[in-house]
């Protein structure tokens, strides 16, 4: 009867220490996406409200974003992306859901000496699934690869380089990010990044942004970012805020 009894706690505590996560990694706020994947049997929520001003005339809300994770086993997780924007263009407002975006993100390799972590990540819109003023004509898709490498304890080095369709013409425009994540105690965290656009057939633009994060506890965290255009054909400047969560 003894020995089950040291059997049974033994396997209790295998069973507990595989139940053990890191703390919660999120996608937001930066525009780097980060390559862990959402641990097994979980769902996690990315939300948040940022207010763009695009030029002196117009400005772009999305109200809000949010990102939806499950993650399906240790290699793969499954996504879906609605965003709710409002536009104002001279006094003129337009207002909808955006395309939903559908996709996963799928682990690649674990870091290794100069081998980053990395992930690849890919969506599709689906045009129908959208207001009538943002219903495109064709299902896009977007795809980047997801590279991060530890650098201190404390200092993370990160970047994405992918493409997107907006799903009215067969040109892309190609994405890249970098960003350096700094953590400043257990429970906050900043990031400085630099990020742009560069349309098959247009002048790339690009941005400069930061922000910081506070984790409430390992299953919740919020964000504060804002950024501003470097390029003239940029954005002017954004703001955002936003908490993720997961169960």
């Amino acid at each position: 009867m003894r020995n089950k009894l040291l059997l049974f706690l033994f396997f209790q505590t295998i069973i507990v220490s595989a139940q053990q996560i890191e703390p919660l990694q999120a996608d937001r706020p930066d525009q780097t996406e980060t390559p862990f994947l959402v641990p097994v049997g979980m769902f996690q929520v990315e939300t948040g409200f940022s207010f763009q001003k695009n030029d002196a005339f117009s400005n772009t809300n999305a109200l809000p974003s949010t990102l939806w994770k499950y993650g399906l086993n240790n290699n793969f997780e499954l996504r879906l992306i609605t965003t709710f924007t409002s536009e104002n263009n001279q006094n003129e407002t337009t207002s909808g859901l955006n395309p939903v975006l559908v996709g996963c993100k799928i682990k690649i390799s674990d870091e290794k000496g100069f081998v980053p972590k990395t992930s690849f990540i890919g969506h599709f819109s689906i045009p129908n699934l959208s207001s009538k003023p943002y219903q495109g004509d064709y299902y896009a898709p977007e795809f980047r690869f997801v590279m991060q490498h530890t650098l201190t304890d404390k200092i993370t080095f990160s970047y994405n380089l992918g493409a997107e369709w907006d799903g009215f013409s067969a040109e892309p425009t190609f994405i890249y990010t970098i960003t350096s994540g700094f953590s400043l105690t257990n429970k906050f965290g900043f990031y400085i990044e630099s990020f742009g656009f560069a349309p098959q057939n247009d002048m790339a633009n690009h941005s400069f942004d930061g922000g910081i994060t506070y984790l409430i506890n390992d299953n919740f965290m919020l964000d504060l970012s804002s950024g501003f255009g470097v390029t003239n054909n940029a954005p002017k400047n954004y703001f955002a805020v936003g908490f993720s969560f997961r169960i």
